[in-house]
């Protein structure tokens, strides 16, 4: 078989694709993309058994057609070292030796039998596609994904919960220290389902889709499965096993006391004075109708550092202590001019929320607090 391809195209494609493979494979032919020539396209694949992506491209001056895996990094890291040119790849068919030339110079490798490369599980039952914009898949992943847990003995909060609803869609993370909960009331999707996306496809997900663009992506999901589709890309994936909690009933719906305060500034100051905190990251927050001290220390390092900045706090004056990596990652990762910190007392979770909501959308991150 034979084709013709442009070297940054390819790449590029690549690159995206080799995002799912793992770098500790139980079957070594997972080390390999899947390249699969039929007319004019070629379909190429990456795995890791979990989760499976795919990209289409058009190529050129097409002789015979079949497929054959070709080593990851090899490939990759040969390509990195070309200008963008026109390449040709020549696969002898009995013996799968590539030979790949280009304007002045040439490579040679020898492909696996793709028939090897492992097939896609077969959709399960209980089938349901619908389609949302790219930009909303896009903003309900990265309002969420930095919440989501890490530790294995808790799976159900290793990825991001997708709660369909008739009317909305929310999604939910949780490290069991934080959670976020982001509605979007602006679309319909008329019917009702749950799952838990992974971290690595949702995270994947994200780098595929114009984050910007009302472009629609199809979505199937199964009982065990969801497949996300672009004009580019094809990525499955299983879902995390487990049940997801309850989350509305860990978020407080009496918080009376607000502190409102300029996000930046909140941030910076918390950056600032965490340099100085122990090790767990404990940052104090002394809460007074017009201001906020801020303050952290490390005895055995005798380290300490304060700040104060400005704010509107309308409750009786409160210490309250926070992780600051945490309150770092939940300001940072609301996009607003100014936040409100909602409270109740020191040992009861924060909720923090924008000051304004964006049409359509409704974000909510509760806190855990830290004993001071």
């Amino acid at each position: 078989m034979k084709f013709n391809v442009q070297s940054k195209l390819l790449l590029n494609r690549l690159n995206a694709v080799s995002k799912v493979i793992s770098s500790k494979n139980a079957y070594a032919i997972l080390d390999n993309f899947l390249f699969e020539l039929t007319a004019d396209r070629l379909v190429v694949t990456g795995s890791d058994m979990e989760t499976r992506l795919t990209t289409s491209i058009e190529v050129q001056n097409v002789e015979g057609g079949g497929k054959f895996a070709i080593d990851v990094k090899r490939t990759i890291n040969s390509l990195k070292e070309l200008p963008d040119t026109a390449l040709t790849f020549d696969i002898n068919d009995e013996t799968l030796a590539v030979h790949v030339t280009y304007l002045n110079g040439f490579y040679d490798a020898v492909a696996l039998n793709g028939e090897e490369y492992p097939e896609k599980v077969a959709s399960a039952n209980d089938l349901h596609t619908f389609k949302l914009p790219s930009k909303n898949i896009s903003l309900g992943i990265g309002h969420t994904l930095f919440a989501v847990g890490t530790d294995e003995m808790h799976p159900q909060f290793t990825g991001i919960f997708w709660d369909i609803k008739p009317d909305m869609i929310v999604f939910v993370a949780s490290d069991s220290h934080k959670l976020v909960r982001y509605r979007q009331m602006n679309v319909k999707p008329d019917f009702e389902r749950s799952f838990i996306l992974p971290a690595k496809p949702a995270n994947i997900l994200n780098t595929i889709i114009d984050r910007n663009s009302d472009e629609e992506v199809s979505i199937t999901v199964d009982d065990s499965s969801a497949t996300f589709e672009n004009k580019d890309y094809t990525l499955s994936c299983r879902f995390v096993n487990g049940r997801y909690p309850n989350y509305n009933s860990v978020i407080p719906e009496n918080n009376p006391y607000t502190l409102a305060a300029d996000r930046q500034t909140l941030l910076n100051a918390v950056r600032r004075v965490s340099v100085f905190a122990n090790v767990g990251g404990l940052v104090r927050l002394d809460l007074q109708q017009n201001e906020v001290l801020l303050t952290a220390q490390d005895v055995e390092r005798a380290t300490s550092a304060e700040e104060t900045i400005a704010c509107e706090y309308d409750g009786e004056p409160m210490r309250i202590g926070f992780k600051s990596a945490d309150v770092i990652d939940v300001v940072g990762n609301i996009d607003c001019d100014r936040v409100l910190l909602k409270l109740l007392d020191p040992a009861r979770a924060g909720v923090f929320v924008p000051a304004e909501q964006n049409p359509g959308e409704e974000l909510l991150v509760l806190q855990m607090p830290m004993m001071v």
